[in-house]
């Protein structure tokens, strides 16, 4: 691993951890920087977790926040006059940051050497390829996308243009979770038998993780809202409801996340929400990432299944269920001993297996700044990231093939390796769904 990349990472790793997680690629396309060393950033999406984000980069002092797209006028001028505060209160007295409504614009820009992604799902895969197209490295928020043939386009189109995508799964990153990822990597806990994961409950669906049919009344679409740009590939038959794209006052942020998450046309609910980050790592913790996944998915009340069911071809039973009072994380079971891991706490069978030598950065979970760190090193070293496109896809494709098991009611059969269902003309369908008029995934 090229020592810049984990140099300024918050996090100091054990070598284990580095030789496991270490890139395995340098590109061939130049490295970004400008003439002064700085990474020149635009963010595209400028929404409730855009804001975490822009303070943690800004904060670089080897990044630039040069412009932002949206295509929501309120949150345009939030990020306008929050760059703008920033740069004036480190002395500067004539900022320039620029705005845009299409994204397009803003990749049409030179100057800019990487782009943070975090609009709603379904327009991961279409920006972030358009992205790698004009030469822009990427940060892209988690799921990686909200289709199983999306993450394959991306992951075509990131190896084409040799471009350096970081998956936003910050819980890589993070201490207690890089250590529970070493003890099952290392072996110490023996050979992993059961994983429980727990992406938790939304009001939308108590019952389980996965979406909801769209069902929100429609409303009419505000002044300064792009309707038509918001849905993108998506059919205009949704129709605006505020709970999806919430709106944001001169002195706030948004109250509440936005609902395209917890619906089936526009998100695929807790399971990919939170799913990314807790299949993300039971998938490291196996061995799995990047490279592997389940062999057989079965929904939950099938048969003699009582929770989700995943079955590995190495003999591992990965369930989603709650437990333990409902706690959003994951308890990894091996022959020695089980294991609990949940943001800032770990839990083990044994207290030796809860010393931890890696620190645990402080502070609210969505403002830490150690994965992104890992990004910028990154892009100036022109390697890998620690969570590179292909682990993204294998983790986003996990959740997925969940929600696809459910919405059939019945078992599936699915190939890691050629990322294919077996013998399922049914299920082959919901690997993708039809784009409407003017949008494609052109690698």
């Amino acid at each position: 691993m090229r020592a810049s990349v984990l140099g300024s990472a918050a996090l100091a790793a054990p070598t284990s951890f580095i030789q496991a997680a270490a890139p395995a690629k340098a590109n061939a396309s130049k490295a970004a920087g400008s003439a002064n060393g700085k990474v020149n950033l635009g963010f595209i999406g400028l929404g409730q977790q855009a804001m975490y984000l822009l303070a943690t980069f800004m904060e670089f002092p080897d990044v630039r926040v040069l412009a932002g797209c949206d295509v929501y006028d309120v949150k345009r001028d939030r990020f306008t006059r929050r760059v703008k505060a920033f740069y004036e209160g480190k002395g500067e007295k004539k900022v320039k940051v620029d705005v845009y409504e299409d994204y397009q614009d803003l990749l049409a820009r030179q100057d800019i050497d990487a782009v943070v992604i975090a609009t709603p799902d379904h327009q991961h895969a279409i920006i972030a390829i358009a992205a790698c197209k004009a030469g822009k490295d990427v940060y892209l928020e988690k799921p990686l996308t909200l289709t199983i043939y999306e993450g394959q386009q991306l992951v075509k189109a990131v190896r084409k243009y040799g471009r350096i995508l970081q998956v936003g799964s910050q819980q890589r990153s993070s201490g207690e979770f890089l250590h529970a990822a070493t003890l099952c990597r290392e072996g110490l806990l023996g050979k992993i038998e059961r994983i429980k994961v727990h992406c938790g409950r939304n009001a939308t669906n108590p019952n389980g993780a996965s979406p909801v049919p769209y069902n929100l009344a429609k409303q009419d679409v505000p002044a300064g809202l792009n309707w038509d740009k918001w849905l993108g590939p998506l059919p205009t038959s949704i129709w605006y409801n505020n709970e999806l794209d919430p709106y944001v006052d001169e002195k706030t942020n948004e109250k509440f996340w936005g609902a395209w998450r917890w619906y089936k046309e526009t998100g695929g609910g807790l399971m990919t929400d939170w799913g990314a980050h807790m299949f993300d790592i039971a998938q490291w913790a196996m061995g799995k990432d990047g490279n592997g996944g389940p062999m057989k998915v079965s929904p939950a009340g099938y048969g003699p299944f009582e929770h989700l069911t995943f079955e590995y071809d190495n003999g591992v039973i990965l369930t989603e269920e709650s437990y333990n009072g409902g706690e959003q994380g994951l308890q990894i079971y091996g022959e020695n001993g089980w294991l609990k891991v949940c943001r800032g706490s770990l839990r083990a069978s044994d207290k030796k297996f809860e010393k931890m030598d890696l620190g645990v950065e402080k502070g609210a979970y969505e403002s830490q700044s150690a994965h992104r760190r890992f990004w910028i090193d990154a892009v100036k070293a022109h390697v890998d990231p620690n969570c590179p496109v292909e682990t993204g896809h294998t983790s986003c494709t996990v959740c997925t093939l969940g929600n696809i098991a459910t919405q059939l009611g019945r078992p599936v059969r699915w190939n890691p390796i050629v990322q294919k269902f077996m013998d399922d003309a049914e299920a082959t369908k919901l690997l993708h769904y039809k784009y409407r008029e003017g949008y494609s995934l052109d690698v």
